[in-house]
């Protein structure tokens, strides 16, 4: 049986691009061939892709460094470079996407959902591929000796988290009965054992009620301080979040009314301190193992919850996994919320097949804006995407070069940034490993 994997950490860089070439035509009786040199290749990019075939991050677990194909170099005659192949990787539905800080110790930003199959969001940007010498013929520059370099592209580490895409989720505490109950319902094999935490993965079944069908999870049973990681508490509660209906099992066979209600109002507590929205989901109450026990105790303890759950107005069902007594009315119950649900453009999460096609992505830095920090008195380091960029490509030991750097910062008015922060002509400016002298 293959494991389950539910999250991973991972690095990804995306391909250099390639560099532009310095070139001049070559032919006979053309004493003076103009500049011919083509452009670098851009890098291929990292990509995920979620896929319905993949069910798990296994993948993920024991190779944590991937990249993408680099450009080739420009030639001359105006000869491009090839771009880099692009790596798509596979993830499964339902997988969140977070940045990381540079150490890869640190989850930050959601950067992407991959919520609906086919779903893609690139994660490692290729480099770009820099400029042949052809570009820079101006009126007073009519044979550039100089091309650009291509981009590195910059290695990062992101977090994949897989959270379930199921529409109802049995919940309770442990040895409830949940795995019988999604066994009964669906073609679902859990492994099924009369001791605490025998589901130690989400299992998912598909049940078909009056005509539709629904996907349901059993998760593994919480206890009290799961909302705290008690209990590998978090790594069960990430499922719930997606499920459109949640379906609380309660075990109802030998134990005192006040017990059923104290474990009916402990996994109440925990979902809402796990996270505020869940507590607001809609939610059917189940009262599971009514032929096992003591007849009488165990009917006070189905009469109390049936109280309980109408106090707060849920649907409730008395049901046995073992004999199948009230299982095609919850069923139907269950298919009934779910379809609810699935119209109800609201907080509770939507179902697999309609879920929300766009995922979102934080949006893009402003690439010209600049961080600037003085290191001394005459020393000032200074970051920005354009600016970092532009360092990168810059051919550093061709003067041409790097009169058109300075002709950029020009564009990208970072001479007046500079002036603003307090750094004078003749001070120092380090920009990643480079350093040159402002002057205006």
């Amino acid at each position: 049986m293959p494991q389950f994997i539910d999250f991973s950490r991972i690095q990804v860089k995306g391909g250099d691009g390639g560099a532009g070439c310095m070139s001049f035509r070559r032919e006979a009786h053309v004493p003076k061939g103009g500049p011919d040199g083509g452009d670098g290749g851009n890098g291929g990019s990292v990509i995920l892709e979620a896929d319905e075939n993949v069910s798990t991050l296994l993948d993920y677990r024991f190779k944590h460094h991937f990249s993408a194909e680099r450009g080739t170099h420009g030639q001359g005659s105006r000869k491009h470079g090839k771009d880099g192949k692009d790596l798509v990787l596979k993830v499964p539905v339902g997988t969140v996407v977070k940045s990381m800080n540079k150490e890869g110790t640190q989850a930050k930003d959601i950067i992407g959902d991959l919520a609906v199959p086919g779903a893609r969001i690139v994660v490692g940007p290729g480099g770009m591929g820099g400029m042949g010498n052809t570009h820079f013929v101006s009126s007073t520059r009519r044979a550039p000796a100089f091309a650009q370099k291509g981009e590195p592209a910059r290695a990062h580490w992101i977090e994949l988290e897989l959270k379930l895409l199921a529409d109802a989720a049995l919940i309770g505490m442990p040895s409830v009965g949940k795995s019988s109950l999604i066994a009964r319902m669906s073609s679902a094999k859990p492994k099924i054992a009369d001791y605490p935490f025998t589901t130690l993965v989400p299992q998912l079944g598909v049940v078909a009620a009056g005509g539709d069908s629904f996907v349901v999870a059993d998760i593994p049973g919480l206890i009290e301080g799961a909302s705290e990681g008690k209990g590998l508490g978090h790594d069960f509660l990430r499922h719930i979040e997606r499920s459109a209906v949640l379906v609380h099992v309660v075990d109802v066979s030998d134990v005192l009314p006040e017990e059923a209600l104290e474990n009916f109002s402990v996994i109440n507590n925990e979902l809402a301190a796990h996270n505020p929205q869940l507590a607001r989901r809609p939610k059917i109450v189940v009262a599971n193992k009514i032929d096992a026990g003591d007849a009488q105790l165990t009917s006070l303890a189905v009469a109390a919850l049936q109280e309980a759950a109408a106090q707060k107005g849920l649907p409730f069902f008395a049901v046995s996994a073992v004999t199948g007594e009230g299982i095609k009315a919850l069923e139907l119950g269950i298919g009934e919320a779910v379809k609810k649900a699935r119209a109800t453009d609201g907080a509770a999460a939507k179902a697999k097949t309609e879920f929300d096609a766009a995922y979102t992505l934080k949006k893009k830095r402003d690439e010209k804006k600049l961080t600037i920090e003085r290191l001394n008195a005459t020393t000032w380091r200074v970051s920005g995407e354009a600016l970092e960029r532009a360092v990168l490509m810059c051919d550093w030991e061709n003067e041409e070069g790097i009169a058109f750097f300075e002709k950029q910062l020009e564009r990208m008015h970072a001479n007046e940034d500079f002036e603003a922060a307090g750094i004078q002509v003749g001070d120092e400016i380090r920009v990643l490993d480079y350093a040159f002298t402002f002057k205006l």
